[in-house]
């Protein structure tokens, strides 16, 4: 490779790495939303202009940026981005088999302004994937994990079976899940994405110490929400 010819290479990754790239998940709902606004825009110029602003809002929402996860099996990441809206000791669904005895639940609100795509808060075979049909009350709401439809991951990990539920919210209506039972991912690894506003629950073994409080901010991929051990050691990072 010549030398002109590896700093167009350079430069090529340089503007990869500072653009947020889409997930393609939305490239159907920008290019609708995109259509819409020249539709509206050739009746009557403002209808456009508001037409862009949803338009460039949609490709907000499927971003799927680049995130740093902490390499360690003890901890427990955040599979999504939002805010923490509730931690306690709930029964886990039923359909993830995972017993009727209360686990530590740490749930995540997603807004509609919040990147959706999920990833796996600890690395391990996917044991399990169960999804149940429900309604779509505001997924903020405690009642929102049992009535809401859902989709829940039973992964099998070194510190023993996690589940990870996709619980839909108020508009959205539509659950995707990227893997399949048998698969193994990675801490971080995506799993699957939600549309558009709605929540995450982690069901984790009583022993886990939780490091987030109610109200905190979560980074899907990066932020630690539980220790699974009692003392937490050097931590490294991946990218993904």
């Amino acid at each position: 490779m010549s030398r002109e010819q590896d700093g167009s290479m350079s430069i090529i990754d340089s503007i990869r790495r500072q653009v947020t790239p889409v997930h393609p998940e939305g490239y159907i709902f920008i290019a609708a939303f995109g259509f819409g606004a020249l539709i509206l825009g050739s009746f009557f110029s403002p209808l456009g202009w508001i037409g862009a602003i949803a338009t460039a809002w949609c490709v907000y929402f499927f971003r799927d940026p680049v995130r740093f996860t902490p390499v360690d099996d003890s901890l427990v990441i955040s599979p999504a981005d939002g805010v923490i809206c509730s931690i306690g000791f709930f029964i886990p669904p039923p359909e993830l088999g995972l017993g009727a005895e209360p686990m530590l639940r740490i749930a995540v609100f997603m807004s509609v302004f919040d990147c959706h795509v999920n990833r796996a808060p600890v690395s391990g075979r996917v044991a399990k994937i169960a999804y149940k049909p429900g309604v779509f009350v505001n997924a903020d709401l405690d009642k929102a994990s049992e009535d809401n439809e859902r989709n829940g991951l039973v992964i099998e990990s070194a510190a023993g079976r996690i589940g990870v539920v996709q619980i839909a919210g108020l508009i959205a209506r539509r659950i995707v899940c990227f893997v399949r039972q048998g698969e193994t991912l990675g801490a971080g690894e995506r799993f699957g994405l939600i549309r558009f506003g709605s929540r995450v629950d982690v069901y984790l073994p009583g022993a886990a110490r939780p490091l987030v409080t109610t109200g905190s901010k979560a980074v899907a991929g990066e932020t630690v929400l539980a220790d699974l051990r009692a003392e937490a050691a050097r931590r490294n990072f991946k990218a993904g």
